[in-house]
C-alpha cells in the first residue's frame, strides 16, 4: 500500500520561512524602495529569492553544520556585513539629505543604472551574516528533523514563502506610489532605510563585542 504524502513539512516551512523574512531588513527595504521607485522590480526580486533559494537548499542539505563549524568563517562574515550596511546606511541617509519624488510616470527621478542595483541586490542577500544565520543555520538545523521527502518539502515550503514576499513587496509597493510623489515621503523612507541599515549593524557589532 502506498503512504499517504503529508503536507506537514510543507506548511512548517512556510510558516518559519515567512516568519523569519517578513520583518523590516536591509535587503526587504530595498525591494520596497525599487518598488515605490517602479524600477528593475522583476530583477531585484528575482535575484533576492534565487539567493534565498540556494541558502535555503543548502541549508537543509546540511551545509549549515560547516559553516557553523568555522567560526573565523562566521566572524568575517559578521564584520564584512556589518560594514557594508553602514555604508549603505550612509547612502541613504544623503538620499534622505535631498530627497526627490516621484515623476508623472511613477519612475523616481533618480539615478542608478541595472549593474549597479544588481550589485546592490546580491551585496544585501549575500553580505548580510543575519541571511545566513537565519536561513542556512536556523532553517537547516530545523530541517535535519526531517528527512527523506519530509525535509524537501520543508525546504520547499520555505522557498515558496521567500518567492511569495519578494515579489509581493516589490509589486505590492507600487499601490504607495502616489504617496511618494512628495519629496518629504522618500525622505522620511531613507531615513528608516538608513537607521534600519545602522540598527542592523550595530547588532550584529553588540553581539560580537559583547557576546562573544
Amino acid at each position: 500500500m502506498t503512504p499517504v504524502l503529508s503536507y506537514e513539512p510543507l506548511v512548517h516551512g512556510f510558516s518559519l520561512g515567512a516568519s523569519l523574512i517578513i520583518a523590516i531588513g536591509s535587503q526587504n527595504a530595498f525591494v520596497l524602495r525599487q518598488g515605490l521607485r517602479r524600477e528593475y522590480v522583476f530583477t531585484v526580486s528575482t535575484i533576492c529569492f534565487l539567493c534565498d533559494m540556494i541558502l535555503i537548499a543548502l541549508g537543509a542539505g546540511g551545509f549549515g553544520t560547516v559553516v557553523a563549524s568555522s567560526p573565523r568563517l562566521l566572524v568575517c562574515a559578521l564584520w564584512g556585513g556589518a560594514a557594508f550596511l553602514f555604508c549603505y546606511g550612509i547612502r541613504s541617509f544623503w538620499s534622505a539629505a535631498r530627497p526627490q519624488g516621484l515623476a508623472a510616470d511613477g519612475k523616481s527621478t533618480g539615478d542608478g543604472g541595472l549593474a549597479a542595483v544588481v550589485a546592490t541586490t546580491l551585496a544585501l542577500s549575500l553580505l548580510n551574516p543575519h541571511v545566513y544565520l537565519d536561513t542556512v543555520l536556523l532553517l537547516g538545523s530545523l530541517a535535519a528533523q526531517f528527512s527523506g521527502q519530509a525535509r524537501v518539502l520543508f525546504a520547499v515550503g520555505a522557498m515558496t514563502a521567500s518567492l511569495v514576499w519578494f515579489y509581493g513587496i516589490g509589486y505590492g509597493a507600487g499601490v504607495c506610489a502616489p504617496l511618494f510623489r512628495k519629496p518629504v515621503a522618500w525622505r522620511v523612507l531613507d531615513i528608516l532605510v538608513g537607521c534600519t541599515m545602522w540598527g542592523i549593524g550595530a547588532s550584529l557589532i553588540w553581539k560580537r563585542v559583547f557576546t562573544g
